[in-house]
Formats: structure tokens, C-alpha cells, sequence
């Protein structure tokens, strides 16, 4: 009776409470002077079949400067439809355990854990790893969903542990929307932000560079920094001849640099859902007007401000424009440019899972942000590019249309990548089931709407013929097939107006392994298919 007693205390505890943990591996950061061990908080959701933990799914939070998301707010952005995919794997069997990095103070330091290095959380994960492997019930594998910066942290993680010689015991990645290239915060408004703060003492602009801007991971993260443009000796004024992108100085390329070395894990499947258009649909135009609006700051004083995205390719524009009047007679002025490179135009418009402006505000009463929320002509911005949310690094070019199975290849064996670009980390129906689909480990076919199949390998491996059974309720419009090799080159070529019924391809494939992509008129999928 008592042992049963302690059973029911220990599963309550395990899904009404969360936990910390500590890393055993600990990190020193490009700017610090000794390594720290980070802390993490986590908390076991046990299913609703037995209660057992025997099938574990970690969720891990992404950016969150300030710690302003908890585990259950992170359970509930799984939400979808009137569904919550997380309860729909409960009810299955598996068991979700979310992953929060808190602030906290070890060793002397004060560290904002959802905005600390991406590598000291990764150890954290790595801890939790080990600890679930141990305690779960079983021999069944982990899976690892990390949105967001998130997934960064499970991919340093999983491919840290195997070139370590550490068993991880994962079977799925998943990520979503990770920015494994980099991630976008338009730099004019960066500029704009760090002039407050630093110029015009404004404490609300100063809470958002030091704790978002100027945060660790944001410094490791961020393609374009206003940081890698400042003049010499100034922390705010723009160096003139540094109008190209350029990331925090000692942070953002040594961080990629590492990532790019640690590749990506090799004894888990990689998969990938992403937020950004996947048909070159832009967010704006490039070099767009984002703002043009004068404020009134009171006592006399006014302010004209303009902002703009960043130019189209090879181009040069004026991006942040201040100019301050005392009774109309100005008395001080900040002014930025903006060049991009030849072979692309700017992030800002670029296909991506999109962030806003007014979401990176909180107004608080401020009635300067306010003004300016009021005045944003352009709000949304592309956040995570779509080629670097698919980890496409010899890509160039941001505006490309992914070209996942061809000489553009990117690491991931399966893709849900839609038509439209969406805010970042949304779930839909769509990716959802995708997700499902691969937690499950249901057989090798594509899913889309409504938890329906869109596309239905007949059979995989396949023989002479390569048949899709099409979705009779669904309408099917130019849709284009392509088969490459595993080294991109791109062997077979298909395209069908307006098929029902059955796709039948043809081919004659020697025995391998095969990419099999399909783009029709709503969104893109990838998968890969065994001749045999």
C-alpha cells in the first residue's frame, strides 16, 4: 500500500510540477572569464493511457529574453484548430516534457536563460537527455522538437553528444522554424532603438537592446547587428564604410562557424517544418517604407522619424532617419544607411517566417512607442528567411525559391514548407500533421490538410513505377515532380496539370536511395524513397 501511495505522489508530482536541472557540462561565453553551468526547469506530462513514462517527446523554448513564457505557456502554443497537439500525443500514448531556460545566478553571475548562449542551454539539454534515458520505462527513443532557437539548441545538442561518444537514444528532430543561417530584426529599427537608449535615455528602449539586441543568443543569431556597424569609440553613431550586412562582432561569426563544424546529427532522422513561403513571396518590397511620422516628445520638442527596409541587391538606401526640433528649430540628428550584397536584396522583405515590429514593443504607457506603433506602415518583417529556416547554406541568394532536393541541398530527409509565409513558430493543421506524422512514424507518404493525405506512396521501397494515390476530396493543380540523387543531381522531371485519382511515373532508376520532391499549387514536400 505504501509503495502505491508513493507511485500516485511521484506521477501528480511529475505532470502538476516542474523541476530544475543543472548542466554538468558547463560554458564559457566569447566575453566571459570562467565557465558556468546552466540551469534549466522542466516538467513531465505523462499520458493519459497508462501514466508511464515510456515514450518521451522534449519540447525546448526558444528566444525568450526576460523568461516571460513558462512551461505551460509553451504546451499551450501547441495549440491548433480547437486542438492541441501535445493532448493528441498524450491521448496516444507518448509523453511530453517541456524544457525552460529561467534566470537565474550561479557562480557569481546573474544569467537570463532564455537569452543566454545557445551552447550552455544545449548542455542543460544534454543533461535532461540523459536523465529521461535513465528514468523512462522501456528502450523506446527520444524525439526532440525544438521551434525556434530551440531547434538550434537540440542540433548543438545531439550532434555535441555523438561527436563526444555520448548515447543520445533520439530517434526524431524535429525543427521548426529554427534559424540555423541566421535569424532578421530589420537593422533601421535596431538603429532607431539603440539611439533612444543610448542617446535620448529612453529606459524602455534601453530594457529592449540590453535584454533582446544585445542578449548572447541575439548576438550569435542575428545576420544584420547595428553592433558590426558602429564608428569606432562610438555606441551609437554608424561607421560610414560599413554599410553591409554584418553580424555582432566575436559573436555571430565564431557561433556559426562552430555550428557549421558540429554539422548536424547523423544517427537521428532530421526533419524540418518551416513557416516561410516556399515560392519566393516576398514580406514588403525591398527598401519599403516602414515609417515616416513626427512625433511630439512634449516641451517643445518634435521629432521626424523615417525608417525604410533594407535595399534591393547591390543597392544603397537610407534606413533610419531622426531628426529632433526645440520650437522647431532643430538641435539634433541621427542618420543610418543600409547597402546589400550583389547576389540578394535585403532580409527584411525577404521569404520568411515573419515577426512584427508592434511585437517587439511593449508600449507600458510609453507614449513614444505608442506614436510609433500608431505610425508603422509596414509591421511585419521576415524573421527567419526560408533558406535559413531549411539550412540551405550554399544559397546565396534569400529571395530563392528552395530547391531542397536539387544542387541546393539542405540536411533534412523530410520538409513541410507552405505556399504563404506565416508568423513564426504558428502551428497549423497542416504542419501539425506533418509533425504527427512523423512522431508516429506512420509509413512514408506526405499529409496535408485535415489530417487527410495529400500524397500516398503506394509502396516505398518502390519497383518499375512510382505511384501517388491522390486525395479524391482535394483538388490538385500544376503539380510538378522531381527526382534527384543524393547528390542533388536531378534525374526525372514531371509535370501534371490537373491529375486525379493516381500519379504513375515511369523510370529506370538503378537499386539506391532517391529524393522525391513535389511542389504543387499550395506548398512543397520532400521525402526520401527506396528503388529497390
Amino acid at each position: 500500500m505504501k509503495n502505491i501511495y508513493f507511485l500516485i505522489i511521484v506521477l501528480i508530482g511529475f505532470q502538476t510540477f516542474s523541476q530544475t536541472i543543472t548542466a554538468t557540462i558547463g560554458y564559457q561565453g566569447y566575453e566571459e572569464t570562467q565557465a558556468y553551468f546552466g540551469q534549466g526547469e522542466y516538467q513531465i506530462f505523462l499520458d493519459n493511457i497508462d501514466g508511464v513514462l515510456d515514450k518521451p517527446i522534449i519540447f525546448i523554448d526558444g528566444f525568450d529574453p526576460g523568461d516571460t513564457r513558462s512551461i505551460a505557456d509553451m504546451y499551450n502554443s501547441f495549440n491548433f484548430n480547437g486542438n492541441n497537439m501535445a493532448d493528441i500525443l498524450r491521448d496516444e500514448g507518448f509523453d511530453p516534457i517541456g524544457l525552460n531556460f529561467p534566470q537565474y545566478s550561479t557562480g557569481g553571475a546573474n544569467i537570463d536563460g532564455g537569452a543566454d548562449y545557445i551552447q550552455r542551454n544545449a548542455m542543460v539539454l544534454l543533461e535532461l537527455i540523459n536523465l529521461i534515458n535513465t528514468q523512462k520505462v522501456g528502450s523506446e527513443e527520444l524525439v526532440i522538437i525544438g521551434p525556434s532557437m530551440g531547434g538550434l539548441i537540440a542540433r548543438y545538442t545531439l550532434s555535441y553528444m555523438e561527436q563526444n561518444s555520448m548515447p543520445h537514444e533520439t530517434r526524431l528532430y524535429i525543427s521548426f522554424d529554427s534559424p540555423h543561417l541566421g535569424a532578421n530584426i530589420p537593422v533601421s529599427f535596431q538603429y532607431l532603438l539603440n539611439y533612444f537608449a543610448k542617446v535620448l535615455e529612453d529606459p524602455d528602449a534601453q530594457l529592449v537592446v540590453d535584454l533582446l539586441l544585445n542578449s548572447p543568443a541575439a548576438k550569435e543569431m542575428i545576420i544584420d547587428h547595428y553592433l558590426g556597424h558602429l564608428l569606432t569609440g562610438s555606441d551609437f553613431e554608424q561607421d560610414p564604410s560599413l554599410l553591409l550586412p554584418i553580424g555582432a562582432p566575436n559573436f555571430r561569426d565564431a557561433f556559426q562557424t562552430e555550428l557549421d563544424n558540429l554539422g548536424f546529427p547523423q544517427q537521428v532522422r532530421n526533419v524540418s517544418m518551416i513557416n516561410g513561403s516556399g515560392q519566393s513571396i516576398t514580406t514588403g518590397t525591398p527598401g519599403m517604407l516602414v515609417i515616416d511620422t513626427t512625433l511630439d516628445l512634449g516641451a517643445s520638442i518634435t521629432a521626424d522619424i523615417t525608417l525604410h527596409f533594407t535595399p534591393d541587391a547591390g543597392q544603397t538606401n537610407n534606413v533610419t532617419d531622426f531628426e529632433a526640433f526645440l520650437a522647431g528649430i532643430p538641435f539634433t540628428s541621427f542618420s543610418a544607411d543600409a547597402e546589400s550584397f550583389s547576389v540578394s536584396a535585403g532580409l527584411d522583405s525577404s521569404p520568411g517566417g515573419q515577426s512584427t515590429i508592434s511585437g517587439s514593443l511593449d508600449p507600458n504607457g510609453n507614449p513614444i512607442i505608442i506614436a510609433i506603433l500608431a505610425a508603422l506602415e509596414q509591421d511585419e518583417y521576415s524573421f527567419i528567411p526560408t533558406i535559413s529556416a531549411l539550412a540551405i547554406d550554399n544559397e546565396s541568394d534569400w529571395y530563392a525559391s528552395p530547391d531542397i532536393g536539387g544542387i541546393h541541398n539542405s540536411p533534412f530527409v523530410n520538409t513541410y514548407i507552405p505556399a504563404e509565409n506565416e508568423i513564426h513558430v504558428t502551428l497549423t493543421q497542416q504542419n501539425a500533421a506533418f509533425a504527427l506524422a512523423e512522431i508516429r512514424e506512420e509509413p512514408l507518404g506526405i499529409n496535408d490538410h485535415g489530417f487527410t493525405k495529400k500524397y500516398i506512396l503506394e509502396k516505398n521501397p518502390v519497383s518499375e513505377n512510382i505511384k501517388l494515390k491522390l486525395n479524391n476530396s482535394l483538388i490538385y493543380q500544376n503539380v510538378q515532380v522531381s527526382i534527384f540523387n543524393t547528390s542533388g543531381q536531378q534525374l526525372l522531371k514531371k509535370t501534371l496539370q490537373n491529375p486525379t485519382d493516381e500519379i504513375s511515373i515511369s523510370h529506370q532508376l538503378k537499386k539506391g536511395i532517391y529524393i522525391l520532391n513535389i511542389i504543387d499549387s499550395e506548398t512543397s514536400y520532400t521525402v526520401k524513397i527506396v528503388v529497390q
